[in-house]
């Protein structure tokens, strides 16, 4: 049975893949801060020494390096910090996968994008206009050169369930079960992941020794406001409560965000059975999770 190293399990992703993977692989769990799993072990993966010395003590086939400061804002307020753990962090394990002959499978962003085109594919060229998205271009360059064997994931506004952590489908949901009017983007546009999707793409990917970068988000580009919309509509909470502003209107935005840094998935399409979900189906599947 292979080893799969997956790093930031306590995260959204990772903690999806690892509920997946556990099936198929010997699946070995890493944390920075809190575990989620009882056999989670602590990695900090900006101290390459600790790094090297745990993966040369598990020898790993495949790590999927899912582990990154994600806050945008903050990542524009603590640069340093950003870049050690996005941009160090990922340089350390793609030396240590290197080291090990293990695969590695990093997961990257659609904020590596300016926004202006939208829909971007695989072929056009990275332009971020935040610090979070120059530290993950930055993280795949040095997957590019430290690796021997990779594939890098670029995805769009993950979403799904987590013990504790938010993300913005469930901001959504908790705000308007307590009956909140919330103001949201109409002219923001992105390609939502529901995060089981994702996990199921990523474990493909490694199944099939798939190498290289692809675009593996939902499939379906949609503004924020809709987004919270449908979430609403799905879940059937009051979508009246959803109120459209512009994004010049967001005061609380420390970083700039890409208008439109929607992904285009036609490739990942053509070469995975696993196909990436619409709005409806994302929504449908996370509203199936709920009851059970």
């Amino acid at each position: 049975m292979k080893k799969l190293l997956i790093t930031g399990t306590s995260g959204l992703l990772g903690n999806e893949i690892v509920i997946i993977a556990k099936h198929n692989y010997e699946v070995i769990p890493t944390h920075n801060t809190k575990p989620l799993h009882s056999n989670s072990l602590r990695l900090e993966i900006t101290n390459l020494n600790e790094t090297l010395s745990i993966f040369h003590k598990l020898e790993p086939n495949v790590v999927i390096h899912t582990a990154s400061e994600t806050n945008v804002d903050k990542c524009e307020t603590e640069k340093e910090q950003a870049w050690k753990t996005n941009v160090q962090g990922t340089r350390n394990i793609a030396e240590a996968c290197k080291n090990v002959g293990a695969k590695l499978i990093y997961i990257s962003t659609d904020y590596v994008f300016d926004g202006k085109k939208g829909l971007y594919n695989e072929e056009d060229k990275p332009n971020p206009v935040n610090y979070y998205g120059l530290t993950k271009f930055e993280g795949e360059r040095q997957v590019i050169e430290h690796s021997n064997n990779y594939a890098i994931l670029r995805t769009s506004v993950l979403y799904g369930w987590h013990p504790w952590k938010q993300n913005f489908a469930t901001w959504v949901i908790n705000q308007l079960k307590q009956e909140k009017e919330i103001n949201v983007v109409d002219d923001h546009y992105n390609t939502p992941t529901l995060a089981d999707n994702l996990a199921e793409i990523t474990i493909e990917v490694t199944e099939r020794d798939r190498r290289g970068l692809y675009h593996a988000s939902g499939s379906e580009r949609i503004s924020r406001y809709k987004f919270a919309k449908q979430i609403a509509r799905t879940l059937n909470l009051n979508a009246e409560l959803v109120k459209p502003v512009k994004m010049s209107q967001l005061t609380a935005w420390i970083a700039k965000r890409p208008r439109d840094s929607s992904l285009n998935t036609s490739k990942i399409q053509k070469q995975l059975k696993t196909k990436p979900l619409n709005i409806t189906e994302g929504l449908n599947k996370m509203k199936e999770e709920m009851k059970t």
